[in-house]
Parts: structure tokens; sequence; C-alpha cells
């Protein structure tokens, strides 16, 4: 019999005291692994949301050191918990941009998994004058992380990812169980859309989605949309936050993802293929 696990996500409305917010975390963090979460998911951008986003540039680490990496493995340690650390800057190969990575550590507090993220978010929001650039400070990964997991195969994603689910299908090639999705999405986009790709990248994929989002009011007069969310493979929404600080939790039960996959075996029905 496959143990049924609880895991966890944590909602913040970010600012630009990162001392502020990494307690912040800390203390959301041991909540959720007080109430018997094993893996917990940070959103993205959890440490630092400037006035801007060239300010990234100033608190960007090199990979493998830094106190925002050092941090996330002395938490996911000291609480004995898997995290999935939303995203840090990290540096790239262009010394006038970063890499937004989301590294994975496991409850020893060992990074087990660095994840890019891919799509950036270098939109016009339509009827509105909202303008996004990511691409001007950000520099795109290009590979998938799906990793082994004491929760099933994970994989990770971030954010503006969700709405490609191209991505998604070559993680199913990998066989991917769970998906860990932190995100920042904008007010407008999240009322309309949110709700709607993560339960669909949860259904057409018949995995669990654990994912993350910051939610209000940030220093940079951006609004964020929330409603950090855990989905089973049905699609049904197991737990939800609407907006502001806090944190949901919910019991992952892998008998039922393999008893959805077996008597609706949708992902076995594919006659198209993504990539090469």
């Amino acid at each position: 019999m496959k143990e049924k696990q609880k895991i966890g996500a944590v909602q913040m409305a970010t600012g630009p005291n990162i001392s502020a917010n990494l307690f912040e975390v800390e203390r959301l963090t041991k909540e959720a692994v007080d109430e018997g979460a094993r893996l917990v998911v940070l959103p993205e951008n959890f440490a630092f949301m400037g006035k801007t986003d060239r300010e990234q540039l100033a608190v960007r680490e090199p990979d493998g050191e830094g106190p925002l990496q050092s941090f996330l493995a002395r938490l996911s340690k000291q609480l004995g918990v898997w995290l999935v650390g939303g995203t840090i800057p990290l540096a790239g190969d262009d010394p006038d941009k970063v890499r937004a990575a989301c590294l994975v550590f496991d409850d020893r507090g060992e990074r087990v998994a660095r994840y890019d993220k891919i799509h950036l978010f270098d939109v016009n929001l339509p009827g509105v004058d909202e303008r996004y650039h990511e691409s001007a400070v950000i520099e795109a990964g290009s590979e998938l992380v799906v990793i082994d997991s004491p929760f099933g195969r994970l994989g990770v994603a971030v954010c503006y990812d969700l709405r490609f689910p191209e991505l998604f299908r070559r993680m199913l090639d990998s066989t991917v169980e769970i998906l860990a999705i932190p995100a920042a999405f904008t007010a407008i986009t999240g009322k309309a859309h949110w709700e709607s790709l993560v339960r669909a990248r949860a259904i057409e994929n018949l995995t669990y989605v654990v994912a993350a989002a910051q939610g209000g009011f940030h220093i940079n007069g951006r609004e964020t949309h929330g409603h950090s969310m855990i989905v089973d493979p049905w699609g049904t929404i197991l737990a939800q936050v609407p907006r502001g600080t806090g944190y949901v939790c919910s019991t992952i039960d892998r008998e039922f993802l393999d008893s959805v996959r077996r008597s609706f075996p949708t992902i076995h029905h594919r006659r198209l293929k993504c990539g090469p």
C-alpha cells in the first residue's frame, strides 16, 4: 500500500525587505510542517520583490553559494521537510541578467534539483495599461526537471510556464506524478485564468498540482492574484487560500492517482507527441 502524505503551499505578498520575507517564509513553512506537511512549495520571488525587476541584479547569487541558498538548505534540514524554493535570482551567462531558479531541497537540507524558468512573461495586458518584460532582466532556462521524491515523480514549473501544455506533456514522458508550480500571477490574469490553468494541467496529465502563489499588493504597484491551491488528478481543488499571507495543506493519495490513471487512461490514448 502506498503511503498517503501531506503536502503544502505557502502564499505571500513579498516586498523588498529580504529579512522580513525570509522570516515570513520560515513562520509559514513551520506552520505547514506542524500541520503534517512533508513537502512545502514556496511562491515565485518569495525572498525579494523590489520596485523594479532590475533590482534583482543586486541580490543575485552564484550557483551553489549565497544567503538565500543557505537559508533554503537550513530551513529544509531544520524542519525535516522537502522544500521547493519558489524562485531566487541566480547568476546566468549574461552578466546583465539573472536566472529565475527554483531549487529543490530534501529533508536533510541537500539540494536535489534546480529548475530555471523557461517561459518569460513578456506581455501587454489587454484593456489596461499594464506591461511586463521579464526577458529584459531574466535569462530563460531550457531544461525540464522531473525527479524522484518520496511523494512520487516530482516535476517543477514556474508561473508563466503554466500556459504551455507541451511543457507538461514532456514531463509526462518522464512519468511525472506531482507538479510543483511556484507563481506570481497578476490580479487580472489570475482572475481570468489561474484556476482554469492549474486544474487543466492536473486533469490532462492526471497529476497532483501544488501551486504556490503571490497574493496581495506589492511595493512596485503590482497586485497579485493569490489563490494558492492543491489540486488532485481529477481536477478537484483539495485546498485553497484566497488572498494575503497564508498556507494550504492537503493529503496526496498515490493509490488514488494510480487508480485514476488505470480506470481513465487518457495519458495512454495520446496519438501525437510533443517535441522530438
